[in-house]
């Protein structure tokens, strides 16, 4: 059963079924033209990370969506609101947030899908969890992405580097509908 249908895109949860659609995208290098190193190469990572996904819609109560053309094609990408920082045992502990995340395959992009499922995910994560921060970290030369978070009325509250990145000169941005307070810094930086 779809979460939402809208006149252009049907948002649903992922199951393992989705595993082939999300790896063909996963795998993609011009999905990751703004970092290479990220992409999944093996079908069995595409289908653990999903695998993770469903336990934290239950966990959670909010993850990625999958999102399909209408009325019920192919799957074009995934975007939603995770939650991160936290640890298994307290994932809502004082450095968790929101982490608003998207990636689509090409032939879905610059079509606006980032922008208003994006919108959809915020107004969700701010439903579930009010109180914490939704945050979209990136690539400082991934121009788009930024401009979907400044769309969204996200603001920049760290520019750095991006400590763990194999390209030593990488920026790290980090959007966020608040200021965030001294844990949750750090954690959008792992």
């Amino acid at each position: 059963m779809p979460e939402i249908t809208t006149d252009d895109f049907v948002l649903d949860r992922p199951t393992l079924n989705d595993v082939d659609e999300i790896f063909a995208i996963e795998s993609d290098p011009r999905v990751w033209t703004h970092f290479p190193s990220g992409r999944v190469t093996r079908r069995e990572d595409a289908a653990a990370t999903l695998a993770r996904r469903m336990s934290r819609w239950e966990r959670d109560g909010l993850e990625m969506w999958m999102v399909r053309e209408v009325p019920s094609g192919p799957i074009i990408g995934f975007a939603g609101c995770s939650l991160r920082g936290g640890t298994e045992a307290e994932p809502k502990g004082p450095d968790a947030f929101w982490n608003l995340g998207y990636r689509f395959a090409p032939e879905a992009q610059g079509r606006g899908l980032a922008t208003a499922v994006s919108r959809l995910a915020i107004d969700r994560a701010r439903q579930v969890d009010p109180t914490l921060p939704v945050v979209a970290y990136l690539l400082e030369h991934n121009t788009a992405s930024a401009r979907v978070a400044q769309k969204l009325g996200l603001r920049l509250r760290y520019r750095g580097p991006d400590a763990d990145n194999p390209d030593s000169t990488a920026v790290r941005l980090v959007f966020a509908d608040r200021e965030l307070t001294p844990p949750q810094l750090p954690a959008t930086l792992r």
